[in-house]
This record gives structure tokens, sequence and C-alpha cells, in this order.
């Protein structure tokens, strides 16, 4: 969870009566459109849409920008299908992993074994076979993972642990603990201490203080420190 909690969703724009174009279906289709900027701490900043389709109860996730780079640009436009589930309010997405080769052409592959599923996304959500969800069997499904659905936050999440985490060069405890660092050094270097030479000696207990001239990004303050 920890990690998650790094990735910054926020709905920007809402147009309830919008069209979109379905590929699958090959024809356009109506509903709820809803566009959010996400500044995910691994990969980058990202801009996604999600289409609500409530008369066949699925939702699109569509990556329309992604964070720059040759791996991210081969997803840019990209959508991922959530589909009405056994259970009601609830969609699934088939789990599938995007891979990079040592040339960076990427390819998807639908996980067969649970093992095979991202601990991020097993601790986060839940986890079902296929025919459990869907109450059929297909070749090729095995595992689905099922979220709200109202929830597009959570849906596009799942596109970025499914889609883009897969493809980011570090790990994300690495990634964590680098900007961590990076944000520590930054509150030292804002903190500006100067020494005015004045000193003030306590007439109770007699000890001696210096007056320290303290700046920081926006505010200035003294403070008498014990030498």
């Amino acid at each position: 969870m920890q990690f998650l909690k790094q990735i910054r969703i926020t709905r920007i724009e809402t147009r309830p009566n919008d069209a979109w174009y379905d590929i699958s279906l090959r024809q356009l289709r109506k509903g709820e459109v809803n566009f959010y900027r996400v500044r995910d701490f691994l990969t980058g900043d990202w801009l996604f849409k999600t289409c609500s389709d409530r008369e066949l109860s699925k939702v699109l996730v569509k990556a329309v920008k992604c964070p720059a780079g040759t791996r991210f640009a081969q997803i840019e436009g990209n959508t991922m299908v959530f589909q009405q589930s056994l259970r009601e309010g609830w969609l699934y997405d088939i789990v599938s992993l995007t891979q990079a080769d040592e040339n960076d052409r990427l390819s998807r592959k639908v996980v067969d074994f649970l093992g095979q599923v991202p601990a991020v996304i097993q601790e986060n959500y839940e986890i079902e076979p296929y025919e459990g969800v869907t109450g059929k069997k297909a070749p090729g499904k095995h595992w689905v993972t099922l979220s709200k659905a109202d929830d597009g936050k959570a849906m596009i999440t799942l596109f970025l642990l499914e889609r883009a985490w897969t493809l980011a060069t570090i790990a994300p405890k690495e990634k964590l603990k680098t900007l961590e660092e990076q944000e520590r050094l930054k509150r030292r270097e804002r903190k500006k201490e100067i020494d005015t030479g004045q000193t003030w000696k306590c007439q109770i207990c007699g000890d001696a203080f210096r007056l320290k001239h303290i700046e920081r990004e926006t505010t200035t303050k003294r403070a008498l420190k014990k030498t």
C-alpha cells in the first residue's frame, strides 16, 4: 500500500454525455467520460480518460498521454477494458503484463499462474479465477482482478501496475528511497542558518546563548542556541 499512496490521481474534467470510438466493437459509444491527471512516482506524469458504457456495463481506461521514452511511447493510446462480473457492481480485468525485450520492443503476456501476478497487485486488489468471476471458460484466460464499477482511480492504478510498472528500469522500493533522499537534501538546502555574533546570558542559570538568524524557503526567524 505504501507504493500506491505515492501515485497521485486527480480528476480534472467530467463530461456526463460524451462519445468515444470502441475499437473492439468498431462503433461509437456514448456515456460519461472523465479525464485524470496522474503523477506516478515510479514512471512519471500521465493523462488518462475513462469511458463508462452503462448499456454494456463496462469501462474503458485509455492512456491519452504518457511519460517520455521509447517504452512508454508504445503504450500511449492503449486501452484497458473492464467488464461486468457476476458480482453486482464489480468489473473484472484479465491480468496481463507488458514486457520489453532487449530492443525495447513491447509485448503483453496473459498471466497463467497466480504466482506470476505482481505482489503489489495481489496486496491491493482481489484476484479471482476467470471462470469463477464470469461463469464461463475461455482458452488463455486464467486470472482476473476485480474493481468497483465507479472507482476510476483504482482502474487507472491497475493500468499503471500491469502496463507501465513492468517497464520501469528501477524497482519501486529503490525509486522511493531515492526520492526520499532527494527530499531530505532539499530540506537541508532550503534552511540557511547565520550566526549573528550576538550573545545573551540567562540571569537565573547563567547559561550563555548565541543569537542565530535562520532563513527557510518561506519564513525567516531568530533563535537562541546554547553555546
